[in-house]
């Protein structure tokens, strides 16, 4: 039996700029240069939440939307402007999907502060995470299992100095998902992988004994600052070797300042004209 081969990518932010075009188009090159199988996303596709953003990722993606090997969920950076993240997963907060060797549990961990562009914090509830365990039951055996979620599950290290600044203040917006770590109890034991973004800097952590059934917790990052993605090699039920970091041909051009700024103050026009007029 041939392995199979799991792609993760994440906080593409997509804002209709050729930069943007060009990052997208890099990255999809080289999904279909490793013969990936399935492509995951696991949130902020847009930068403002933009439905012609959202129209763009389509447009780079379809050759694996078009033959249903393509996964994705919202990140709060989907959840301002047009809202287009509300509607990735129909509504649901927690729902399943089903691919050869491969089941996923697809979490919304997104809320309705995120309609705020200041707000990027994630919400998980008690009955969120009880779906989540529920869905896992579900599993067929011998198949890779993972949970997708866009907001980061335990703490990460700080990266930029508005995050400080934040933390410092008491603000919640740097903070990991407040219920992350029972999440990770919950699911101990019953799936492989954790999958997530939120965090532009990569991060990934091994939970349980090599005993058990080990459960892995990943961050890609953001794969068009990065230009790279994660690819998972699984067969069976289970990785095949470590993951591997697979280079975009188009170099990685880390976003400025500028990238946030910009639609920040565009959300802060915004709210000024509604509460003038």
């Amino acid at each position: 039996m041939p392995s199979l081969k799991l792609a993760h990518l994440s906080d593409l932010h997509l804002d209709m700029s050729r930069e943007s075009d060009a990052s997208a188009a890099s990255l999809v090159k080289a999904l279909a240069t490793q013969d990936v199988d399935h492509v995951v996303v696991t949130g902020d596709l847009t930068h403002r939440g933009a439905n012609a953003e959202f129209q763009r990722f389509r447009e780079h993606f379809a050759p694996w939307m078009d033959t249903g090997r393509l996964t994705f969920i919202p990140g709060n950076h989907d959840r301002p402007g047009e809202d287009v993240g509300s509607r990735f997963m129909e509504g649901r907060k927690v729902h399943t999907v089903e691919k050869a060797g491969l089941f996923m549990v697809c979490v919304d961990s997104t809320g309705d502060h995120n309609r705020n562009y200041f707000s990027s914090h994630g919400e998980l509830t008690e009955d969120v995470v009880t779906q989540v365990e529920a869905a896992l039951s579900a599993a067929p055996p011998q198949t890779l299992v993972a949970v997708l979620l866009h907001h980061h599950v335990l703490p990460l290290p700080l990266e930029s100095f508005p995050e400080w600044i934040a933390t410092k203040v008491g603000l919640p917006h740097a903070s990991e998902l407040a219920l992350g770590k029972t999440l990770l109890e919950r699911v101990g034991g019953k799936c492989d992988l954790v999958l997530h973004g939120h965090r532009h800097v990569p991060h990934e952590l091994a939970l349980g004994a090599p005993a058990e059934r080990p459960l892995r917790v990943f961050n890609s990052g953001s794969s068009t600052d990065l230009g790279r993605f994660r690819v998972f090699s699984h067969m069976a039920g289970r990785l095949v070797d470590e993951p591997t970091w697979c280079q975009a041909a188009e170099p990685a051009k880390p976003r400025t300042a500028v990238h946030n700024v910009r639609p920040a103050l565009q959300y802060l026009v915004g709210q000024l004209g509604m509460a003038l007029f």
